[in-house]
């Protein structure tokens, strides 16, 4: 999910700034939105249909992480999303009518980089795109896959019946670009009550699911430097029309590769009043997945630093004692800041204590 960013989009829709709370919950997701279809438990998914576009729902999202590794051990992030937003869950139109928005947000990340006698500072850069449907600037092909906005691409390569077998993953902007071929013989994880996953104690929910096995390999460029990197990658699809109550303030997301094998996803979306609402995913090295409930979950930030003005929790502890995780994770570059029209934190990060790996941490609401 990342919570996927993702709802960043209606905020932007609704006028909302970075300086002005909103009153239906952090980027106006929790408004009330009856016209739009709700999400209930009990879905049934079909694929490859699901991996496309969902029409009647409020807003969805495709998103990539990969962390990173070059052949001198050099690590970096990637991060690549596309947003789908309907202002209209029944009246689309053809051409610069159409009442679909697309938003695309693509970044990478480095630490401290040391090579011939020059150690150059952590970098992380942001670019955002926007389109409207109707167009061809932007959309979503189920068959064969495609995602796309202006020449930031994610598409299949695949010749069998799963499509995210074997993709293709790209994006470019003045200081960066990156091209990946992404590769995995798993199979996706419904998050949540077999894809219905929860975000509040009222019912609030998206339909949720994952790629977490993926492996990357390609090349990435930053500043005019070359870097031929692989390591493991993660998708994550959802969609929904009300993801959060008008109490939801903002949300911690993680998405974990250990070293064992094993996956883990945890969120706890943040309240103006009360305790976080806390769930995840553990996922096995075979691809079974078992839902994480709050009393089995200790997630607690360690450590901040100062990020656009703001207190950014950088390091944080993460127990599961059911499964003998004791873990502290810590942000590669803690300037990890999406400096864009709506602003958040977002970023790959190390692991450490009883398990080894790495992962992405997504703030929003700080």
């Amino acid at each position: 999910m990342k919570i996927r960013v993702g709802l960043m989009l209606l905020a932007l829709l609704a006028g909302c700034d970075d300086s002005t709370p909103p009153e239906k919950g952090f980027a106006g997701l929790g408004t009330h939105t009856v016209a739009f279809t709700p999400v209930v438990p009990g879905r049934v998914f079909s694929f490859p249909a699901d991996h496309g576009v969902h029409e009647g729902f409020r807003i969805e999202w495709w998103y990539i992480t990969a962390n990173l590794k070059d052949a001198d051990g050099r690590d970096f992030g990637v991060q690549w999303t596309l947003f789908r937003s309907a202002q209209d869950p029944a009246v689309q139109g053809s051409g610069w009518r159409n009442q679909t928005i697309w938003l695309g947000h693509a970044a990478v990340t480095s630490a401290s980089v040391h090579h011939a006698a020059v150690t150059s500072a952590s970098v992380h850069h942001a670019a955002e795109r926007y389109a409207r449907g109707g167009v061809g600037q932007a959309g979503v092909r189920t068959t064969p896959f495609d995602a796309w906005i202006d020449d930031w691409q994610l598409t299949t390569q695949a010749t069998g019946n799963d499509p995210l077998a074997a993709m293709q993953l790209k994006a470019r902007d003045a200081h960066f670009n990156y091209e990946l071929q992404l590769r995995s013989t798993r199979p996706l994880v419904l998050q949540g009550d077999q894809g219905f996953s929860q975000k509040s104690a009222q019912g609030q929910a998206s339909y949720y699911y994952s790629q977490p096995f993926f492996q990357a390999r390609g090349h990435l460029e930053i500043d005019g430097q070359r870097y031929e990197v692989s390591g493991p990658a993660w998708l994550d699809r959802e969609w929904s029309s009300q993801p959060l109550t008008e109490n939801q303030t903002g949300w911690d997301w993680f998405s974990l590769h250990l070293e064992s094998g094993e996956q883990v996803m945890l969120y706890r979306m943040r309240h103006k009043e009360g305790a976080p609402y806390l769930t995840g995913t553990w996922i096995d090295a075979h691809g079974q997945a078992t839902t994480l409930h709050a009393d089995e979950i200790s997630l607690a930030p360690l450590d901040t630093a100062k990020v656009a003005g703001r207190a950014m929790p950088v390091r944080w502890s993460v127990k599961i004692p059911g499964k003998q995780l004791d873990i502290t994770t810590r942000a590669l570059n803690p300037g990890a800041w999406m400096n864009l029209r709506i602003p958040y934190w977002e970023g790959p990060v190390q692991l450490s204590g009883s398990h080894g790996g790495n992962g992405y941490l997504e703030m929003t609401g700080y």
